[in-house]
């Protein structure tokens, strides 16, 4: 998979970083498999023609598509939006609703909704080197060897229900 985005070495602070959110991640999935909490995120299946930009993440064995928590008051497609500019640096992009999955995923019990951006050609990404290190442009088919989070992987497999 080609990469959009020169990687830059990572600096001493942002090896810090990666490692307070790799020890951050592992310690909320404990409390998350212990307690059970309902969660609800927002997702962002990002296709430049066909191809399709996950994102790997510092703390995540798995790649995913940008995305995260909706803030309580926040609607999903708010937080797809902050979520992408914020991890990939992009803004002002109209996203179309693709349906919502549920299952236990890290130990929560987890609604996301998932969004879809279609682009002609790959705009400039920006991410923070922290938390989110990596982008690679992939037809759905090549993702199939790939690890992939469960909320990907249900998009994928098109079992969007809950």
């Amino acid at each position: 998979m080609p990469s959009p985005e020169r990687t830059r070495p990572a600096t001493l602070v942002d090896t810090v970083w990666r490692m307070v959110l790799r020890l951050g991640f592992r310690l909320a999935r404990a409390w998350w498999h212990l307690r059970r909490p309902r969660h609800e995120g927002a997702l962002v299946a990002i296709y430049v023609g066909r191809a399709l930009l996950p994102v790997k993440s510092s703390y995540r064995s798995e790649w995913n598509f940008p995305g995260g928590s909706v803030r309580p008051g926040e609607t999903p497609d708010a937080a797809a939006q902050r979520e992408m500019e914020e991890e990939i640096g992009l803004s002002s992009y109209s996203l179309l609703p693709a349906g919502s999955a549920c299952g236990i995923w890290d130990g929560r019990r987890d609604r996301v909704h998932f969004f879809e951006l279609h682009l002609d050609c790959i705009p400039e990404l920006r991410f923070d080197n922290r938390e989110i290190i990596a982008a690679h442009l992939a037809l759905p088919e090549e993702l199939q060897g790939v690890a992939l989070t469960r909320a990907v992987a249900a998009y994928l497999g098109r079992d969007l229900r809950c």
